[in-house]
């Protein structure tokens, strides 16, 4: 697919592409729209303040869906997905890699992202979208607290978020492959450079926050379409939410300003013409912040009934968090001190959002001790100091903007225009957001406000429409930059250290025509052919690397660019997601029928098990062919792989996959321990009939793993018939744990006790479900690969396939292992 790969200006390469620099511009040109659409949300409610008891724009629900949409667009759609755009197309491009380690799934990231965001809009036509707030607190985000109208839209908007988290997690995975597998030769984690180094401590962040999102999202949605019991069951319910959530919460801001940080380093470190001071102990203190984040989700819970000790214990933890970024923040201070300072566009929008950064991490420190957020929890200080971090990050991803503009366009832009750009997103932001923390007094999310506050807030709705114009000049300046603007030169400015200016600008579809290398210290480019891949022939410094590049035609095998799969896959889980956002009132049809006195569920719409059903059929189609698909990935026979070397991609990803399903598990399972303890260890209801079908399925569980070993090594020997044998045996022996887990289902049942029957069913039913989903995931891939051996002799000369399905598998029954003594014996 190399030689025929559609041109840019053909919409075919944008549906099939899976290039790392066309995933990162489609990220890039998709996050911009929905920060227009998240910015017309916030324009809209601040208009309606522009009267204490609102302006008519807006009634309460439609108020309360705008504030809701646009925290979620805003945190979501636009802030990760904008830096991800970035990280796509120059994290490779910094390592010297030619694409990251798994193409297609990095296309598939992106279709997850787009078509859970088309989702999302849809939500607000069919019922209204949620509105219980960018947080969904419970138990406000259950159907029993939502309009009835709202029901639909608002658990699409729940399926969206989950959507959307798939596709973080596919990219987690595909970028910490990359990073620790495909570093150029030479070039150590140290090394590296710092947006690197940022966005590979947000990928290992992500891997596990965002893991732990899915799991209360997964039980939120099971709570609005099945009827389950885990956030509207009263006492505890709220508890739980917050504790699952707030898990991820805090550390995704983390998530958001890293990579924001790894810009400004950059930035900074250009137009000061110096490194950047105290480089190693800035990574040391990034790394510090990674772990820490993990450790203060609880001071979003000041005002529970958390007892004082734990309060304070997180309150020492959320101070302590302050330290590292004390570091980094004096650390781009003395950098811009000792260098010789260029304000242009990039640098100014930097500089503008460490001096916003140390404002909102100042009037943080407030919210970190107990007593003074008993106060001001709740109120605009909140929102205030919420945006001066946030946005904060979206200036400096701005800066990365203008600063890689000319690297991805090939074009100059108007320098002028972009340091106007620069003055009136200043003055509107700081217009906007510094009034509310002087009207701190009003509750956030409430537009009754009191009187005294109107001049406060009539202030901040100025501010926002002079803070939206900025949006506009930054549009303009770029749409006339593309149309008009001066070529760019492949390095436009002068003290750019890292590998992305040593290319052409645009890059070109491969990247690197030959071999990027740090064996020597300093980046070197190594000439290959493809019959040669220790060392090649002669070896060109920078200076020289832009006439190697036009003159030494690249003789290697040209690798696969396009797959229409991934959109296959993205489109097809659409519409699976749409058709279940409508199944609530079939299961409370259901449910009254067995008694249960469920309400709030308007009539039953045929439309949506059709979509379900249809949407599901072709996700299993499309995915069959994705599997079926002969893709080609770049590969890099030579590279740093510290501290990785004896682990191939394939097992490296499987690995991390099941790092973050380790957090899904044991947000399920800390689900149960917490409300079992909580309602009291001694009370719970017991549900399983007996013991003796969880330890038969044990037993079943057990030796299906012990034939998984005998396949790989069937595969190991290039026996067919015995790898046939063995798999064969795996997938009956799994098929035998879901029947006896079936009758298991079908005998209570019978007894009149359901999912919805109460919290302790909930539980059981949901979590031995979710695992009995990871098994069917499992037969149907153990399906898949006996299809191949049958038909193609597949896994005989490369067995790695069976291993990495065996490490799958192995998983799914040590999840069991667990399941079993917790549900049937305590």
């Amino acid at each position: 697919m190399g030689d025929d790969f559609p041109p840019m200006r053909s919409v075919k390469r944008w549906l099939v592409t899976t290039n790392h620099k066309d995933v990162g511009m489609l990220y890039l040109s998709t996050a911009l729209f929905f920060l227009v659409f998240g910015g017309v949300m916030a324009l809209l409610f601040r208009a309606h303040l522009w009267q204490s008891g609102g302006a008519g724009l807006l009634t309460d629900s439609t108020y309360n869906q705008a504030v809701t949409s646009h925290g979620l667009l805003m945190v979501f759609w636009f802030l990760s997905p904008f830096a991800a755009g970035f990280a796509n197309y120059f994290v490779p491009l910094q390592i010297g890699a030619k694409d990251l380690a798994f193409p297609r799934l990095n296309a598939l990231s992106y279709w997850f992202y787009l078509f859970s965001g088309v989702l999302l809009m849809i939500s607000f036509f069919i019922g209204g979208t949620f509105e219980g707030g960018w947080t969904m607190y419970a138990p406000l985000n259950v159907p029993a607290y939502t309009p009835f109208e709202a029901t639909a839209g608002g658990t699409a908007t729940i399926l969206a978020l989950m959507m959307f988290t798939l596709s973080i997690t596919f990219g987690t995975i595909n970028f910490l492959t990359t990073i620790h597998r495909q570093r150029a030769e030479g070039l150590g984690l140290w090394n590296m450079p710092l947006f690197t180094w940022s966005w590979l401590l947000t990928a290992w962040m992500m891997l596990f926050a965002f893991a732990a999102l899915l799991a209360a999202l997964l039980l939120l949605a099971i709570d609005r379409v099945m009827l389950t019991q885990y956030f509207g069951a009263g006492e505890g319910s709220s508890l739980l939410w917050a504790h699952i959530f707030w898990f991820f919460g805090h550390p995704e801001v983390y998530i958001v300003f890293f990579p924001a940080l790894g810009i400004m380093f950059e930035t900074f470190q250009t137009f000061t013409g110096r490194r950047l001071v105290g480089r190693k102990w800035v990574i040391i203190a990034m790394v510090l912040v990674t772990v820490q984040s993990f450790l203060v989700w609880m001071h979003h819970m000041f005002l529970t009934t958390i007892n004082l000790e734990i309060k304070t214990l997180f309150m020492a933890t959320t101070i302590g968090i302050s330290l590292p970024f004390d570091l980094m923040v004096f650390a781009l201070i003395y950098t811009m001190i000792k260098g010789r300072v260029r304000f242009t566009t990039p640098f100014l929008f930097s500089l503008g959002a460490l001096v916003l950064f140390i404002l909102g991490g100042i009037t943080g420190v407030f919210l970190g001790a107990v007593v003074l957020d008993y106060e001001f929890r709740g109120t605009y200080w909140v929102v205030a100091h919420f945006h001066y971090v946030m946005v904060s990050g979206v200036t400096a991803l701005i800066a990365g903007l203008y600063y890689w503009w000319p690297k991805i366009t090939g074009k100059m832009y108007d320098e002028t225009l972009g340091k106007l750009n620069f003055a009136v997103y200043f003055v509107g932001f700081n217009l906007l957001y510094f009034p509310m923390f002087l009207a701190w007094e009003t509750p956030r999310r409430v537009f009754h406000f009191a009187e005294g506050m109107t001049m406060y807030h009539q202030m901040a709705t100025v501010g926002a429409f002079v803070f939206g114009a900025s949006f506009l000049i930054m549009f303009y300046t770029l749409g006339k930059s593309l149309v008009s603007g001066p070529d760019a030169p492949d390095n436009p400015w002068e003290f750019s250290r890292t590998a992305e200016w040593t290319i052409p600008s645009p890059p070109p579809l491969e990247n690197w025509d030959g071999r990027p290398s740090y064996a020597t210290g300093r980046l070197e480019f190594v000439e290959e052919k493809h019959t040669a891949t220790d060392g090649g022939t002669g070896i060109n410094t920078i200076e020289e690397s832009n006439a190697v590049l036009d003159a030494h035609e690249h003789e290697e095998e040209h690798a696969d660019h396009a797959s229409i799969w991934p959109l296959g896959i993205g489109f097809g889980t659409f519409v699976m997601f749409l058709g279940i956002s409508g199944l609530g009132p079939y299961v409370a049809r259901f449910a009254n029928a067995q008694g249960a006195n469920v309400d709030g569920f308007g009539d039953p719409n045929i439309v949506y098990p059709i979509l379900a059903v249809t949407g599901l059929g072709l996700l299993l189609y499309f995915l069959w062919q994705f599997g079926m698909e002969e893709f080609q990935a770049p590969k890099m026979e030579v590279a740093e792989r510290w501290p990785f070397e004896g682990v191939d991609n394939g097992k490296f990803g499987i690995w991390v996959f099941l790092a973050s399903d380790v957090v899904v598990f044991g947000a399920a399972l800390g689900a149960f321990i917490f409300m079992r303890l909580h309602t009291g260890w001694a009370d719970w209801t017991i549900v399983p009939p007996a013991a003796w079908p969880g330890l038969l399925n044990t037993y079943v569980l057990l030796t299906s793993s012990f034939t998984v070993i005998l396949a790989l090594v069937m595969a190991e020997r290039g026996n067919k018939k015995g790898l046939l044998a063995t798999l064969t045996a795996t997938l009956m022996l799994g098929f035998t744990f879901m029947g006896v887990k079936a009758w298991e289902y079908n005998a209570k049942f019978a007894e009149g006790d359901y999912w919805f029957t109460g919290l302790e069913y909930s539980i059981y039913y949901v979590t031995t479900g979710l695992h009995g989903l990871h098994v069917l995931l499992g037969l149907l891939v153990a399906g898949f690969m006996i299809y191949k051996i049958i038909l193609y002799d597949a896994y005989l000369d490369d067995h790695r396939p069976v291993e990495y399905f065996g490490l799958y598998w192995h998983f799914v029954d040590i999840v069991w292992v667990f399941l079993f003594p917790l549900f049937y014996l305590m």
